[in-house]
């Protein structure tokens, strides 16, 4: 029964959805200006991606990853998880998703940073190709809330998830290890994130699964 880890997960995101704009507000009038920082750091190098690689169809390809490969890569690992005999693995997942969305969101306030697209440093390629998926996104991504990247944190997650469960699941790791890499890549292509952004929301994914183990005992949860 992982009813517990669910409650959890959703209080996060209940909170997320109700304190988004009041944390922005925060966030705008004390939070830590960033972008010039993440400039002098790496420098062009989304705009460089985009220069260098950037045609029709990979465009397409990014863009049905970044909204559409990324749903599905979030909600399959339920299903799959909740067909286990034990119920530990599905816990872990719950509770390693609620850190994702709670550290994430307090990193959004602490941190107040532009991406790419809006600076003109990177085209908004997502928005360029299909304009409709602006109201899909705008739902969920503000323009400042970019370090760390919550689609790279969350992918990375599912797919260090993957790896770790490869033996009940041989063939999902590789297929959602190629959605995750995938979404990563994408978020910069699409001049979403930054470099930083990412290699942040790795840095997240890994902290957040590690804490899932710690966290949930397997003979308890069984």
């Amino acid at each position: 029964d992982a009813r517990r880890e669910l409650d959890a997960l959703g209080a996060v995101l209940l909170t997320s959805a109700v304190g988004r704009s009041s944390l922005q507000t925060v966030s705008e009038l004390f939070g830590l200006r960033l972008t010039g920082l993440i400039w002098a750091l790496e420098g062009n190098f989304v705009g460089w991606l985009q220069q260098t690689y950037a045609t029709p169809e990979l465009t397409m390809y990014f863009s049905w990853v970044y909204v559409y490969g990324y749903a599905f890569l979030l909600a399959f690992p339920f299903l799959a998880y909740l067909a286990l005999p034990k119920t530990t693995t599905l816990k872990r997942l719950l509770v390693a998703y609620a850190f994702n969305y709670a550290i994430g969101l307090a990193l959004y306030t602490l941190v107040f940073a532009h991406g790419p697209r809006n600076l003109d440093i990177g085209t908004s390629l997502l928005f360029t190709h299909n304009p409709n998926f602006s109201a899909l996104t705008s739902e969920v991504n503000e323009a400042t809330n970019v370090f760390p990247s919550l689609h790279t944190s969350l992918s990375v997650t599912v797919a260090t998830f993957a790896v770790l469960t490869r033996e009940e699941y041989p063939l999902w790791t590789p297929l959602a290890v190629w959605v995750a890499g995938s979404v990563v890549i994408a978020t910069m292509y699409l001049g979403i994130h930054w470099l930083t952004d990412v290699i942040g929301g790795i840095v997240l994914a890994l902290g957040c699964v590690y804490l899932s183990y710690r966290i949930v005992d397997p003979d308890a949860a069984a």
